[in-house]
This record gives C-alpha cells, sequence and structure tokens, in this order.
C-alpha cells in the first residue's frame, strides 16, 4: 500500500480507517441505511484503500461474519426463547410483583433494578425491554410513581447486564477475543455492575423523576393491563428458570479452576454443560417445561412462542455479523496493529485506551454492540504487547465504553422514546444521560478495582 501525504504506513492505515468510520456515520445516522449494510460496505471500502488484494478483503469479511456469529447467533437465538416464554407465562411479572411486594412501594424503584438485572442476563436488550413495558405501566399505575421513577431502574439494570455481565453476547463477544476467564469476568462484572447499576438507576431515576413525567401511551397502556389478572408461575421457579444458565456457566468455569487439566470425568461433563450454547439450550428445554407446559399451553403454543420470537432478532444477528466482518479487516488489513503501536508507544491505559475505543465507536454507529466487536478486534493486539494486564477488567472496560451517549444513531434510543411517549429533548436528558453514567461510573469502578485486582 502506497502512503499519502508523506505519512508512516501505519499512519496512512489510521487516516484511512478514520474515512471509514466517517462513511459509516454519515450513512447511518445522516442518510438512516441500514447497519448490516453500512458495515459490510466500510469494510470493503476500508480493505481496498488499505492495499489489500480484493479476494483477501472478500475472505476477511466472510471469515469475521462467520466467527463472530458462530457463537454468538445461538446465544441470540436461544436467549430470546427464553424471554418468550418468561413473557408469555406471566414470569417476569411474577418476579415484579414478588419483589414489590418485599420491597414496599416506597422502595420499589429498587425492585425495579433488580427485576431489570435479573430478567436482562438471559434476553437481548431490546427483548428486555419489550418484556418489561407492561410491567413498568402496571407499576406505575398501581403505586402512581413517575413511569421514569419506574423504568429507569428497570433500563439501567438490563443495559449494565447488556455490557458487563457474561453470558450476554456483549460480554461473550469481548471474553472470546482476549481469552479471558468466564467465571472471574462474572465475579467482577458483579462488583462493577451492581453499584454502577444503582446509581444509573434508582438514584438517577429518582432525581429526573420528579422533573420529567411522561403518560404511556394509552393504546399499549389498555393493552398490557388486559393481562393483569392471569394466574402467574411460582417466583421460585421463573426465578431458577431464568438463571440456570448462569449456574451451570459458573459450575463450568469453577470445575477449570479446580482441575484445568481436565483429569476427571466430571470435570468434562462440568465444563461440557458450563459451555454457553449447552447451558442455554438446557435452559430454554427446562423452561418450555416449567414455564410452559406446566403452565397450561398446548404443544402448538409453544410452538407459536418459539417461532414468532426468532424473527425480530435477525437484524440484531446480521448486524452483530457487520460488526464481525468490519474487525476482521481492520485486524488483517494490519490497522489493528497500527493503533496498538500507538497505543503502546503512547503509554496509554490499556483499560482506559479499551474504553475509549469502544466508547468512539459506540458515538459513531450507535450499536453497543458493535462497539464492544469492533473494538475487540483493536484491543486485542494491544493486550498481546502489554503483558500483566487484568484481561477481564479489560472486558469490562470494553463494555463501559460501547454503553456511552446513545443518541440518535441508536435504535435503542428511539425504542425508549416511543415507549416512554417522551420527546427527542426528553429522551436525551433521561435515556441518553443514564447510559453515559452507566459507562462513566463504570469506568471508574473498573478503573478502582484494578489497583486491588
Amino acid at each position: 500500500m502506497s502512503t499519502i501525504f508523506g505519512f508512516s504506513h501505519h499512519a496512512t492505515l489510521l487516516i484511512w480507517t478514520l474515512i471509514a468510520i466517517i462513511f459509516l456515520i454519515l450513512l447511518i445516522s445522516k442518510y438512516k441505511w441500514n447497519p448490516f449494510i453500512t458495515l459490510l460496505l466500510s469494510a470493503l471500502m476500508l480493505g481496498l484503500l488499505a492495499g489489500m488484494e480484493p479476494a483477501d478483503v472478500i475472505s476477511s469479511i466472510t471469515s469475521g461474519l462467520g466467527s463472530t456469529l458462530g457463537t454468538i447467533a445461538i446465544v441470540i437465538g436461544l436467549g430470546t426463547m427464553l424471554g418468550k416464554m418468561m413473557a408469555e407465562s406471566g414470569g417476569a411479572e411474577q418476579i415484579a410483583n414478588t419483589l414489590i411486594h418485599r420491597f414496599g412501594v416506597k422502595r420499589v424503584h429498587w425492585a425495579m433494578m433488580i427485576v431489570g438485572f435479573i430478567v436482562g442476563i438471559p434476553v437481548f436488550f431490546e427483548v428486555g425491554v419489550i418484556l418489561m413495558i407492561p410491567i413498568i405501566f402496571t407499576v406505575a399505575r398501581k403505586t402512581k410513581m413517575s413511569l421514569l421513577q419506574i423504568g429507569i431502574p428497570i433500563l439501567a439494570g438490563l443495559s449494565t447486564v447488556h455490557g458487563f455481565v457474561p453470558p450476554h453476547p456483549a460480554p461473550m463477544i469481548a471474553i472470546e477475543a482476549f481469552n479471558a476467564d468466564l467465571g472471574k469476568t462474572i465475579l467482577y462484572s458483579l462488583l462493577v455492575g451492581i453499584p454502577t447499576a444503582i446509581i444509573a438507576g434508582p438514584i438517577f431515576g429518582q432525581f429526573i423523576g420528579k422533573r420529567i413525567q411522561p403518560e404511556p401511551p394509552a393504546e399499549l397502556e389498555e393493552q398490557f393491563s388486559a393481562k393483569e389478572n392471569r394466574t402467574l408461575p411460582g417466583f421460585g421457579i421463573t426465578l431458577f428458570t431464568i438463571l440456570l444458565p448462569v449456574f451451570l456457566m459458573l459450575i463450568g468455569s469453577i470445575a477449570n479452576i479446580v482441575d484445568p487439566a481436565a483429569t476427571s470425568g466430571f470435570t468434562v461433563f462440568s465444563e461440557f454443560i458450563g459451555n454457553e450454547i449447552v447451558a442455554l439450550l438446557i435452559s430454554v428445554v427446562f423452561a418450555l417445561f416449567s414455564l410452559g407446559f406446566t403452565r397450561g399451553f398446548s404443544k402448538h403454543d409453544i410452538s407459536r412462542f418459539t417461532n414468532e420470537c426468532l424473527a425480530p432478532t435477525a437484524s440484531i444477528i446480521l448486524i452483530i455479523g457487520g460488526g464481525g466482518a468490519f474487525k476482521q479487516v481492520l485486524i488483517n488489513s494490519g490497522v489493528g496493529d497500527a493503533i496498538a503501536e500507538f497505543a503502546t508507544h503512547a503509554n496509554i491505559n490499556v483499560i482506559l485506551f479499551a474504553w475509549l475505543v469502544a466508547a468512539l465507536i459506540r458515538i459513531a454507529t450507535g450499536s453497543a454492540t458493535v462497539a464492544m466487536t469492533t473494538a475487540a478486534g483493536i484491543v486485542s493486539p494491544v493486550l498481546a504487547l502489554t503483558p500483566g494486564v487484568n484481561i477481564e477488567l479489560v472486558v469490562l472496560a470494553t463494555g463501559a465504553g460501547s454503553l456511552i451517549l446513545s443518541h440518535v444513531n441508536d435504535a435503542g434510543f428511539w425504542m425508549i422514546k416511543e415507549f416512554f411517549n417522551m420527546s427527542v429533548a426528553q429522551t436525551l436528558k433521561t435515556w441518553t444521560v443514564m447510559e453515559t453514567l452507566l459507562s462513566v461510573v463504570g469506568l471508574i469502578f473498573i478503573l478502582l478495582l484494578s489497583t486491588v485486582m
């Protein structure tokens, strides 16, 4: 590849990358192009500008897309089915009602954060929002509290899990890219995620809920209130069903720590059931019975639930694949190495660097998952050149950066705006501020944790 304007090879690569990212931003935010198409076009453009052979660019795109979706597509599909069973059975509502009863009306917003955190574990963020909207409307009506005072804590819980806590797809991408330990990442994610969610959820929600008080859309509120009198499944069995994949994954991680050479059959079995795909598959099959057949649903009902819930995930899966393709071109063109060299020569703290890269991509593309996926490809070479870094905290820093400043180029922004019946300005003051709090406060806790870990 020839250099431009007398710049070095690496500097030229960075210039082409900047041009490709600006192209990405303009097509997604200004011209409203589909992110999947735009990511593929940007990957093609970057590869060709960087001097790669056309056949190598195509190979990078297909291998990047395939390797990214190999695990993640299955995780999203199974997680969505589990979420659908929670919705149809009333399991999510049962969790909310039980926690409200235990916490009391005055502390209900704290219960809502816990609900968001728990429900967010097996489901994608957008699915979690759709599941929780009926509960938010119902609780706000029953307690006569602000819609935002109830909703912001749930959104903070869902978003924290989305960015920080495995086995959610976004952190799993970084765990696989950095070769981080799953069990340690889960432990650190809870140490960081819970206090971060408290600040951005109940505390900020109570503050902003007194200042902005939207009314829910009348049609939606009427539709959701119709299901209020249905018989709900038990709290214990619902909670167990939701947390089953996490328990299985923790068993696998603990077995690997105790017996890393897998010398016993029990360790091999534990690692098998602790694999995220197997753990989620077991949990979904269990949910078909615990939240399906035992609740009186027929085989035709279960078939319909598990089929219809997959259609909305198609675009999510393709966008993630597009992010993987773009990431692979970044790596194969040498851009990742150029950024790694710049970072190592500049002596930037790797945790801060991972956060910054993910934050810039999130602001540019509007997708937390694309930010996580692309940043993973950029940060990996830096990690390879920086021994002694706590890799699990770098995973969390990447996740924290991917949450920052959700605005008009983020589909989640418009979803929250419409469901909460707010103006663009109100959504920026509430949802955008909440996401930025999660990102910045999360980074602060990660840096504090890095001083003792």
